[in-house]
């Protein structure tokens, strides 16, 4: 029963790894678009964080995850005598399906790992398993996603370290000096959830100076290969011995630096200290945070859980998403209750928690954005497009089209604002074209992208003025919703929600205008 339980688990995950829901812009800005870039020679955008005069993100722990596997795809398809670069969201689909894989064998070997009762193994992995977190989360490309399983990985070795010091202590001491430098250059939160754990290996190194001679021959060698892998991708010209002596870009540094800042942290929201705490932890593990505080288990993965809380809470920029390390450690960290009732009613509340923000996160949230992006890269006329009340897209979807495509991410611009900014780049309405699609034969195209619970926009989009805009609905998508566009001030909660939830779904329209003849 147990083990046919967790294989439908391992298909949900697959399932939520297949659908095309965003969850954050960072999963595509901050890896495979950069990556993509590099590759297949797509026309990309560089966030900030790469574009920046002291740039904070490396591209060293990118490679790896995603450059390989692009670079085995590409090889595979002109192998396969393709001819041309294989289309975008081919890339797309192939690291989606990649990190479910990782997650499923990383992951949950790590958890076997980690826990040595037979009995709450089973229970743990399960527990895990069907977290939403796992389905969504660990199967998008989000470098916390790879933080959660460089720590889980660190937490093996160091346990392998400590617990059978005569076995294979010399690989595990120099995997683990590679994979602790990884863990740094993909985000600097790494050390906060190995902190406590690693103090285990004080007294190992203590009596076995040569292992760690070679964790740390290991750890310097990488982090000298990833400062060299990072000066020559943001060096504009070749490198030399001497770039690297003088001018070396050391991300790690510069992102510490950046985020110790204050001013810098208030242009991304400020918090406070307990907002990990009481309500993004809670966010994530739901009703598994009663057991925590009711129930727990005290282990090396709960004292690596803890840690890592603490530190983040330290910085005053707290998003739910960089606690998704903690997210494994401690479900595997807690007990079920004992009493039939008591465990009956954590079971229903569980699996209700976790099926309806899966399906939120997992299917709905932002879910056009990726599909409006494919419908656009097939549109011969689009030079013009602009994002309204959704996140940035993926440029690197646009499958080359971004050469004379613009697009525009104007967020929540006032409605005002935005009409202006069409007309601006409106292209003249011709009336043949509203019977047909001879519109797409055109050379020019302006298109806007917008979810349907944008209310603001009815007034306009029945066109029945002779003058003015057009807007020409061309394509929709109903399993998207836009929960950046709530506002209970104006409208009230029920109907905000109602507005929201009703009306899911994101449209294209191509607008025109009304041209002097």
């Amino acid at each position: 029963m147990l083990r046919r339980t967790y294989l439908f688990l391992v298909l949900v995950r697959l399932w939520f790894a297949l659908s095309p829901s965003y969850l954050h812009p960072d999963e595509n800005f901050q890896g495979p678009e950069v990556i993509a870039g590099q590759i297949f020679h797509y026309p990309v955008r560089h966030t900030w964080e790469f574009t920046n005069e002291h740039p904070i993100r490396s591209v060293f722990p990118l490679w790896p995850v995603y450059g390989l596997p692009m670079l085995l795809l590409r090889w595979l398809w002109i192998g396969n005598g393709n001819d041309g670069e294989i289309p975008p969201i081919a890339v797309f689909w192939t690291l989606r399906v990649l990190m479910f894989a990782i997650s499923f064998v990383l992951e949950d070997w790590a958890i076997h790992e980690l826990i040595p009762s037979p009995r709450h193994r089973r229970v743990a992995v399960l527990i895990v398993a069907s977290s939403y977190v796992t389905w969504t989360f660990q199967t998008h490309t989000f470098s916390n996603s790879v933080e959660t399983l460089v720590v889980a990985w660190c937490l093996v070795l160091i346990q392998r370290i400590v617990e059978n010091p005569n076995r294979s202590s010399f690989l595990a001491s120099a995997v683990l000096g590679f994979v602790a430098v990884f863990g740094v250059f993909n985000r600097i939160t790494f050390p906060a959830f190995v902190l406590i754990p690693g103090l285990q290996l004080l007294k190992y190194y203590w009596k076995n100076p040569l292992s760690f001679m070679i964790l740390v021959f290991a750890g310097i060698s990488t982090t000298l290969f990833a400062i060299a892998l990072d000066t020559a991708f943001y060096t504009p010209h070749s490198i030399t011995w001497l770039d690297l002596i003088r001018r070396p870009v050391l991300t790690p540094l510069n992102n510490f630096l950046y985020n110790i800042d204050p001013k810098n942290l208030a242009q991304h929201g400020l918090h406070p200290w307990y907002q990990h705490l009481l309500a993004n932890l809670p966010q994530l593990i739901g009703p598994a945070a009663v057991l925590l505080f009711t129930r727990p288990q005290c282990s090396i993965r709960l004292y690596s859980a803890i840690s890592g809380l603490v530190v983040l809470s330290l910085s005053k920029h707290q998003e739910a998403r960089f606690l998704l390390p903690t997210v494994p450690l401690i479900l595997s960290s807690i007990r079920l209750p004992k009493r039939k009732s008591a465990l009956r009613i954590w079971l229903g509340s569980w699996i209700v928690f976790n099926l309806v923000l899966g399906i939120l996160f997992g299917v709905y949230h932002q879910g056009g954005i990726v599909p409006a992006q494919v419908f656009l890269s097939k549109q011969p006329d689009a030079t013009q497009a602009i994002w309204w009340k959704t996140y940035m897209p993926p440029t690197w979807l646009l499958n080359g089209k971004n050469e004379v495509l613009t697009t525009r991410d104007v967020m929540g611009m006032k409605g005002e604002i935005l009409l202006e900014e069409l007309e601006k780049i409106a292209t003249c309405d011709i009336p043949a074209d509203r019977r047909s699609n001879e519109y797409l034969k055109e050379k020019k195209g302006t298109y806007l992208v917008a979810p349907l619970s944008a209310a603001w926009l009815d007034p306009y989009l029945p066109n029945k003025g002779l003058d003015g805009l057009r807007f020409r609905e061309v394509w929709r998508y109903r399993q998207h919703l836009n929960l950046d566009d709530m506002d209970f001030g104006d409208d009230g909660v029920w109907n905000t929600l109602t507005r929201v939830i009703g009306r899911r779904g994101l449209g294209i329209w191509r607008v025109t205008k009304s041209c002097p003849k």
